[in-house]
C-alpha cells in the first residue's frame, strides 16, 4: 500500500492531465474520461454545463439517478449537477485485462421525462508492476541440446494494460544463451532462453542467469527471476507437434467430455526418450485449466467445465507441452486458439426504469408512461432484442435508442370505462431458436371530473297538504355521478325561479346531502297552489360540474276558509231588512244570499239552510243557489218575519257562516205587483243541467277550433321552421308581462296541461275569481268562491273533473248584485274543466 501511494504521487502530473475530460453526446449519451485511482471527492464532469442548461432548471426538473451497479464508484450531485468520484476505482478490479473499461450511469429528469446515459472510461496509470509466479526458476538441458533450441519460462503477469502492460524482458549477460520474446495474438509476451552456444556439463553443470520484466510506464515498473540451468546428459531429442499452432471451434454450453481436438506430437529417439505423455504447460491460466483437460497419452483435448460465452470469453488461448520420458525428459510445445461460437442460451431481460402512475385520464395522445429498458446477455444476433405490446390497449411503445423504448399514451383514456390497466410487454430476441420475456406493468388511471351529475328523472312531482307543520317532507330526489373521489360527492341546492313573491328559499329547504326537500312554512293553497321548485346538484370536482331537475309541489286544498257571505251586506251582530210586497204570490224571488269561499273543490260547494225554520214558516231557501222565495200567501196583519240564513260549506268537518233576515211586507203598486208575478218558474233541475252541458260542449267545441286555427297561423307565421309547442315564444309579445298574454305549463311529455287567457282592456290585474257553476242553480248564476294569485297556475284544482280543459273566451256582463260592486265592466270568462257535476269557470276581473 505504501509503494502504491508512492506511485500515485510520483504520478501526480499524468493524473491531472488525464483530468481533461472530453465530452461527447449522440442519442442523449454523454461520455467522459477519467484515470483509475482518483481519490474521493475527485471531480468527474459537470452535467449541467455539457448539456447547456441552468443548475436551477436542472434541479426543478428534478434530477435522478437511477440504481445501476456503477452507481457506487460515482455519485451526482442534483443541486450543483457535479459528477464527483464515490468511492475508489481499481481499473484491473473493474475490467481486468480489456483494453477499454467503462463506467455506466444513468440520469433521468421529469417535466418532461427524458434519460440520459453517462459514460465514463477508466484510464489504466502505472500502478502494478510485473511479477514472475516465482522469485526462482530451474531449467534442466540435456547438454547435446541443438543450438537454437528454446527453453521458455514462466511469464511476468501485469494487470495494467497499454503502454503500461508488460512491454520487454531483458536477461543478464552471458555466453550461452540469448532470450527471444514470444508476442501471441492476445497480446501477451512470455520469454524463451535460446541455446547460443553449445553446453558441456563438464565445464559447467550449472548456469545462473537473471530474467527483468519491465512495463512502459512513466517511469517503468519492473521485477526479476533467477534462473538456474542445470546441464544433463542423454536424451538429445526433443518432441515435436505436427504444427506449432492449431485452431479449434467449440459450441458453448458444450457438455462434459466434449473432444476439442486432438494434437499429435513425434520424437526421434526410442525406448523412454521417446515416449510421449501431453499436458498443459505452465503459461495457462486457471481458467483454462479449470475448463479443459489434455489426456495425458493421446493428446485429446476434452471440455471438463462449464463453457459461458457471456461470462468468460469469445476465445481460450493454451499451450500444450509434450514430454517424453528421457533422461533429462525433453520436451514440445504448440498453441491452440479455441474460439467458442455463441448460441441463444439467454433470454432478454425487460428493464423498468420509471413508471408515472397513475395518470390523469385526460391525458394527451404523446404522454411518456414509462421508459422501459431491453438487454440481452447473447452477441451478434442473439443479443439483438425487440420490445412490443400484446394486447391492443391505448398504449404504444417508441424506441428512444438501441436499447431504451418510451411507453406513451397512443388514444384517450376514459377511469370510467377503464380504471387500470395490465400492460403486457413482450421482449424477443432475433436467436434461432427465438427466445422472449414477458413482463406485465400495472397501470392506475386518475379521476379528472369530466361527468356531470344526472338526476333520475329531468323532473319530479310531489303533493302536500297545505298548512302541514314546518319541517314536512315533500320529496326526495337523487343523482349520480359516474367520477369517483371528490368529483363525484354531490350537493343539492334549491335555485330561485323568481316566480314567487318570496324566494323559494323561504319556503323549502333542500338537504344538501341527502336531497330530501322539506318544508320551511306552513303552505296556504289559497296563496300558492303549485310550486315549481329548480333544484340544483353539483359535484366537489375542479372545476364543478352540475344539472338541474324541477320538482312540481302541487299543494293540497284544505277545508280552512269560513264561507263569506257577500250579500246581503250586514255588519256583524245586526240584520238585514228586506221587504217584501203585500200582494206576493207563493215563488215570489223576495232576495238572494250570495257567498263566497276561499277554499277550491268540493270544500267551496255551498248550501244554504234555514235556521229555527217550522213548517209555518213562509218562507223556503234553495239549497245550492240561496234564493229566498215564499212558499205561501202572506198576510198583512203579521209581524215582521226573521229569517237565519246559515251558510255551510262541504268540507270535512263544514265550516258555515249566517245572516239574519228582517222580512217585512209593504204596499206595492198593481204594476211592480204584476212584475212580480212575472217572474219567470224555475224549470226542474234535470233539465237545466242537460241544457247546460249541451250549450257548454258546443261552446267548448266552436271556440276551441277557432282559437287553436288562429294560434297555429301566428305560430306558423313568427317562426317557421319551429316545430312543438312553443307557445309563449310564438304568442308573447316582447317587452311585456301582461295579463293578455298567454302563460302556459307543459308537463315533462311536451303537452299543454294549463294555459291562462289574461284579460284584455280592464281596469286593473290586481285580481282574479274563480267560481263554480252549479246545476243546482234554476238561474244558472255564478257564485264567486275566492280570488286567488294569477302568478301561479296548476294542473287540476281538487274539485275538477277528469274531462282535460279546453279554453273557452267569451264576454259577460253579471248584475251588479252578483259582482258585489264589481262594476258593469266586461270579464273574460275561461272554462277551464268540465266536472261530471257542473262548470269549474275561472274569471278575471
Amino acid at each position: 500500500m505504501l509503494r502504491l501511494a508512492k506511485s500515485v504521487w510520483r504520478l501526480g502530473p499524468l493524473c491531472l492531465f488525464f483530468l481533461c475530460l472530453f465530452l461527447h453526446i449522440s442519442s442523449a449519451q454523454i461520455r467522459y474520461t477519467i484515470p483509475e485511482e482518483l481519490t474521493r471527492g475527485a471531480f468527474v464532469g459537470n452535467i449541467a454545463k455539457d448539456l447547456g442548461t441552468e443548475v436551477a432548471k436542472l434541479a426543478a426538473a428534478n434530477l435522478q439517478v437511477l440504481s445501476d451497479s456503477d452507481s457506487q464508484y460515482l455519485s451526482v450531485n442534483v443541486n450543483s449537477g457535479v459528477i464527483v468520484v464515490n468511492d475508489r476505482i481499481d481499473r484491473e478490479h473493474l475490467c481486468g485485462q480489456y483494453p477499454r473499461c467503462f463506467l455506466h450511469l444513468k440520469l433521468a429528469i421529469d417535466n418532461p421525462v427524458e434519460l440520459y446515459r453517462i459514460e465514463v472510461e477508466i484510464l489504466d496509470i502505472n500502478d502494478n508492476p510485473p511479477e514472475f509466479p516465482s522469485g526462482e526458476t530451474t531449467l534442466q538441458i540435456y547438454e547435446l541440446a541443438s543450438l537454437g533450441a528454446r527453453f521458455p519460462i514462466a511469464q511476468a503477469q501485469d494487470p495494467d494494460v497499454g503502454s503500461n502492460a508488460l512491454q520487454t524482458y531483458r536477461l543478464s549477460a552471458n555466453e550461452n544463451f540469448s532470450l527471444n520474446v514470444k508476442a501471441r495474438t492476445d497480446g501477451c509476451k512470455f520469454p524463451e532462453l535460446v541455446l547460443e552456444r553449445a553446453l558441456d556439463r563438464e565445464q559447467r553443470a550449472v548456469h545462473h542467469l537473471v530474467l527483468t520484466a519491465e512495463d512502459g510506464g512513466s517511469p517503468p515498473m519492473s521485477s526479476k527471476t533467477r534462473i538456474a540451468v542445470q546441464v544433463l546428459d542423454a536424451n538429445d531429442n526433443h518432441p515435436v507437434f505436427d504444427t506449432p499452432a492449431y485452431r479449434a471451434r467449440l459450441v458453448e454450453n458444450s457438455p462434459s467430455g466434449t473432444l476439442v481436438i486432438q494434437l499429435n506430437a513425434t520424437d526421434m529417439d526410442e525406448g523412454p526418450n521417446g515416449d510421449l505423455r501431453y499436458s498443459l504447460s505452465s503459461h495457462n491460466s486457471e481458467a483454462v485449466r479449470r475448463i479443459f483437460a489434455v489426456h495425458e497419452q493421446t493428446g485429446e483435448i476434452r471440455v471438463q467445465g462449464d463453457i459461458d460465452f457471456e461470462e468468460d470469453s469469445s476465445a481460450y488461448e493454451l499451450t500444450i507441452r509434450a514430454r517424453d520420458k528421457g533422461s533429462p525428459a525433453m520436451e514440445g510445445h504448440c498453441s491452440l486458439r479455441v474460439e467458442l461460437v455463441d448460441v441463444n442460451d439467454n433470454s432478454p431481460d425487460i428493464v423498468l426504469t420509471s413508471l408515472s402512475s397513475p395518470v390523469l385520464e385526460d391525458a394527451p395522445p404523446g404522454t411518456v408512461i414509462a421508459l422501459i429498458g431491453a438487454k440481452d446477455s447473447d452477441s451478434g444476433g442473439n443479443g439483438h432484442v425487440h420490445l412490443q405490446m400484446r394486447d391492443h390497449l391505448p398504449f404504444t411503445l417508441v424506441s428512444s435508442f438501441q436499447g431504451q423504448y418510451s411507453l406513451v399514451t397512443a388514444g384517450p383514456l376514459d377511469r370510467e370505462k377503464a380504471g387500470e390497466y395490465n400492460i403486457t410487454i413482450t421482449a424477443t430476441d432475433s436467436g434461432s431458436p427465438r427466445r422472449a420475456t414477458e413482463k406485465t406493468i400495472s397501470l392506475q388511471i386518475s379521476d379528472v371530473n369530466d361527468n356531470t351529475p344526472h338526476f333520475s328523472s329531468p323532473s319530479y312531482t310531489a303533493h302536500i297538504q297545505e298548512n302541514t307543520l314546518p319541517g314536512a317532507s315533500v320529496l326526495s330526489v337523487s343523482a349520480s355521478d359516474p367520477d369517483m373521489g371528490s368529483n363525484s360527492k354531490l350537493s343539492y341546492s334549491i335555485l330561485d325561479s323568481g316566480v314567487q313573491a318570496l324566494p323559494l328559499s323561504t319556503y323549502f329547504h333542500i338537504n344538501p346531502e341527502n336531497g330530501t326537500i322539506s318544508t320551511l312554512r306552513a303552505l296556504d293553497y289559497e296563496q300558492e297552489k303549485v310550486f315549481q321548485v329548480p333544484v340544483q346538484v353539483k359535484d366537489a370536482g375542479a372545476p364543478p360540474l352540475s344539472s338541474t331537475a324541477t320538482v312540481h309541489v302541487f299543494v293540497l286544498d284544505e277545508n280552512d276558509n269560513t264561507p263569506t257571505i257577500v250579500y246581503p251586506p250586514a255588519l256583524q251582530g245586526s240584520a238585514f231588512h228586506q221587504t217584501v210586497p203585500l200582494a206576493a204570490q207563493p215563488g215570489y224571488l223576495v232576495t238572494k244570499i250570495v257567498a263566497v269561499d276561499g277554499d277550491s273543490g268540493h270544500n267551496a260547494w255551498l248550501s244554504y239552510w234555514l235556521q229555527e225554520s217550522s213548517e209555518l214558516c213562509p218562507f223556503r231557501v234553495e239549497r245550492h243557489s240561496g234564493e229566498i222565495r215564499i212558499t205561501e200567501v202572506l198576510r198583512e196583519s203579521e209581524a215582521p218575519h226573521r229569517l237565519v240564513v246559515q251558510v255551510r260549506d262541504n268540507g270535512t268537518p263544514p265550516l258555515s257562516a249566517s245572516v239574519v233576515l228582517l222580512i217585512s211586507l209593504e204596499e206595492r203598486t198593481a204594476q211592480d205587483f204584476a212584475k212580480a208575478l212575472d217572474l219567470p218558474k224555475s224549470p226542474s233541475r234535470a233539465s237545466s243541467v242537460t241544457l247546460y252541458l249541451i250549450i257548454s260542449l258546443v261552446a267548448i267545441s266552436l271556440v276551441s277550433c277557432v282559437m287553436l286555427a288562429v294560434l297555429g297561423a301566428r305560430c306558423l307565421k313568427s317562426s317557421p321552421g319551429a316545430t312543438g309547442w312553443a307557445l309563449s315564444r310564438c304568442c308573447r309579445r316582447p317587452g311585456r308581462k301582461s295579463a293578455s298574454n298567454f302563460s302556459e305549463q307543459l308537463n315533462p311529455e311536451g303537452f299543454i296541461k294549463y294555459l291562462d287567457v289574461g284579460s284584455t282592456g280592464l281596469v286593473s290585474q290586481a285580481q282574479r275569481y274563480k267560481s263554480c257553476f252549479s246545476p243546482m242553480s234554476d238561474q244558472g248564476d255564478f257564485l264567486f268562491i275566492k280570488p286567488f294569485s294569477q302568478s301561479t297556475t296548476r294542473e287540476m284544482s281538487p274539485c275538477d273533473g277528469v274531462i282535460p280543459f279546453l279554453e273557452v273566451l267569451g264576454t259577460y256582463r253579471p248584475a251588479p248584485t252578483e259582482l258585489n260592486g264589481i262594476g258593469d265592466s266586461s270579464v273574460h270568462l275561461k272554462i277551464k274543466t268540465l266536472l261530471f257535476r257542473g262548470l269549474n269557470i275561472e274569471i278575471k276581473a
